[in-house]
């Protein structure tokens, strides 16, 4: 894999250090960084529709999200994060651009941190439902509806 290069898997397909480097990037973020402590691992990362889309370098992983399949095939985009040392080289929006490729047809829908919104908003999804706290943090519920 060339560094950086935007690649997706399913979990079965993910070799042990990869997942590893892929959970302890998550936890860096969200646990460390952003002190929130939830139950990350939740059994979704071993869905086989679940799809881990993610950049790394030559020290590990650098970008992720997941892609999950809710029970009326809607997609979820979740767990978007970028390493603090490789934030600002757009590496967030090639992995949402490689996502709502993978996407395709689907209605995504997404847990936005709401200072994101209009980042967010940059890729087609718009506001669906009232700001909620989680995890101490304000996030807004978006959603993307392909033109057909």
């Amino acid at each position: 894999m060339a560094s950086n290069e935007i690649v997706s898997r399913t979990f079965g397909e993910l070799d042990t250090g990869t997942a590893y480097g892929l959970w302890r990037l998550r936890a860096d973020v969200f646990v460390v960084e952003q002190a929130c402590v939830y139950p990350d691992l939740d059994g979704r990362d071993l869905e086989p529709t679940t799809r881990h889309v993610f950049a790394a370098d030559e020290h590990g992983p650098t970008a992720y999200l997941r892609i999950l399949t809710e029970p009326d095939g809607t997609a979820r985009i979740g767990r978007v994060c970028v390493a603090a040392t490789h934030r600002s080289a757009g590496l967030a929006g090639r992995l949402m651009s490689a996502a709502i490729e993978e996407i395709g047809p689907r209605v995504s829908v997404l847990g936005a941190q709401a200072y994101l919104q209009g980042w967010y908003e940059r890729f087609g999804y718009v506001v669906d439902g009232p700001e909620y706290d989680e995890d101490g943090i304000l996030h807004v519920p978006m959603r993307r509806t392909p033109a057909t």
